[in-house]
């Protein structure tokens, strides 16, 4: 299985949790609950401007980090889509994640001990808050644009609604859509089932030595899956086997295992899995709003709604609607056979239509 796995790899290089950190004493979730000494872990490139305008913010998806350079490389840096000759680009490690901001691994001020379970639950509104009181205090009180691909794709819409200060002028949203639909939440779903059924799940609250892995690692090959589609897997692997196994396993089942292994070496927790995969479907912007059509309408600001054409989890349908409410909006369509992570593997594409929208502002 080795070709097809270089091929079709994991969508993130080396994982870490590296970066600048910011405290904030508290933070009001959408739940009611109050989280005291919230931690948010960023990177930033380029230089800001004297009027600190020209920044721009990085949303990253599920099981991402703060380093757009490890999973959006060609998108970043000079003379690129993301230009750092041109723009201050910004990108936080997501509340609720487990790669340097405050998660169910971090400890509770309040116990001493790792939240664990007992992690409140978050949602995409939340997160976008907490990088907004983050940017604030970093003195910019205006964005160039937000831009983020799939969960990243669900905060870009949301900032505009939810986020005040700092103002964005702009936003991108790529493979996403403006509510979490049954089909959905129905995939977070099964995913959490195989992390709850993992005998070491003990309600979140495991300990960091003994974690669900298996019922993780099953989680993930199930979301492998969504992410790509029928015509790609077929030109991969065909129904070719492992040469290295003296029973009959095809590539593709080789392929899955080592994924589902791979998530977890890379440092990724279960109940992060489990409040992330939450905070995706809480997403809808009228939720609390006006109707959800209103709400779309309400929102003014240039956007760049961007879908992946072969995409099963997030079809183009989803973004097709967003273009026809949002006053400003225009609406491409990334002929990939790559299914919704295109939005990560497509980058050459993606990064011409980011550009073109940015120098059209």
């Amino acid at each position: 299985g080795g070709a097809a796995s270089s091929s079709l790899g994991d969508e993130y290089g080396a994982m870490d949790s590296g970066g600048e950190t910011m405290v904030l004493p508290e933070l009001t979730l959408d739940s009611g609950r109050i989280l005291q000494e919230v931690v948010v872990r960023y990177r930033t490139w380029g230089t800001l401007n004297d009027a600190r305008s020209n920044g721009i913010v990085v949303l990253h998806a599920l099981t991402g980090n703060a380093d757009v350079e490890s999973w959006w490389g060609p998108m970043l840096g000079p003379g690129k889509a993301l230009d750092t000759n041109r723009y201050w680009v910004f990108c936080a490690n997501v509340l609720g994640s487990c790669y340097g901001s405050t998660g169910p691994t971090s400890i509770n001020p309040a116990t001493g001990k790792r939240y664990g379970g007992s992690f409140p639950k978050v949602t995409i509104r939340d997160m976008v808050r907490a990088q907004g009181r983050v940017l604030t205090n970093l003195g910019i009180s205006e964005l160039v644009c937000v831009v983020g691909g799939s969960m990243g794709g669900m905060m870009a819409m949301e900032w505009p609604l939810e986020v005040q200060k700092p103002f964005a002028r702009s936003f991108v949203s790529i493979a996403a859509c403006g509510r979490h639909q049954p089909w959905q939440i129905g995939m977070s779903e099964v995913q959490r089932q195989a992390i709850y059924m993992d005998p070491l799940w003990q309600d979140g609250n495991y300990s960091p030595e003994a974690p669900p892995s298996k019922g993780l690692a099953v989680a993930r090959m199930m979301a492998m899956l969504t992410y790509r589609t029928h015509p790609a897997y077929k030109t991969k692997f065909g129904r070719s086997l492992a040469a290295t196994h003296s029973e009959r396993v095809f590539n593709v089942e080789t392929y899955l295992r080592e994924q589902g292994d791979k998530i977890g070496r890379r440092g990724f927790d279960p109940m992060t899995y489990v409040t992330l995969t939450q905070a995706l479907d809480s997403h809808d912007v009228e939720r609390g709003r006006a109707g959800y059509e209103q709400v779309l309408r309400s929102v003014t600001q240039t956007a760049l709604i961007v879908s992946i054409s072969s995409d099963v989890i997030y079809p183009i349908s989803e973004q097709a609607e967003l273009a026809v409410l949002l006053p400003n909006a225009e609406h491409h369509i990334v002929t990939s056979d790559e299914g919704h992570d295109g939005f990560i593997l497509e980058t050459r594409k993606v990064g011409l239509l980011v550009r073109g929208f940015l120098e059209q502002l």
